[in-house]
């Protein structure tokens, strides 16, 4: 090791990407509205993300209409069946948490 030089890289090291790729920030803030009723909802429950599942859906669905992230099935993002009769998450559904868009 030698002091003031940058630290020498591991022959062996190779960066991975991220698994679903890179997706653009909402630098115009399309979709704040949701993103900001979820983090509310965190908030209110304690970090805890199940009675928000509804509210992260909607928020991603915001995200793939206006191209600020690739469409993918709900099966595969971990939120199959949310919001759907027949589902849990229906009863917690409150649609006065949902931002006025």
């Amino acid at each position: 090791m030698s002091f003031g030089r940058p630290p020498s890289i591991s022959v062996g090291f190779s960066a991975t990407p991220p698994d679903r790729g890179s997706f653009p920030l909402d630098h115009y803030g399309e979709c704040k509205q949701y993103m900001q009723t979820y983090l509310d909802c965190l908030r209110k429950n304690g970090n805890n993300s199940t009675p928000c599942r509804h509210l992260n859906k909607d928020y991603l669905e915001c995200r793939m209409n206006r191209g600020l992230m690739e469409r993918d099935e709900w099966r595969n993002l971990g939120l199959n069946g949310v919001g759907e009769s027949g589902s849990s998450t229906v009863v917690k559904d409150n649609p006065k948490d949902r931002p006025n868009v």
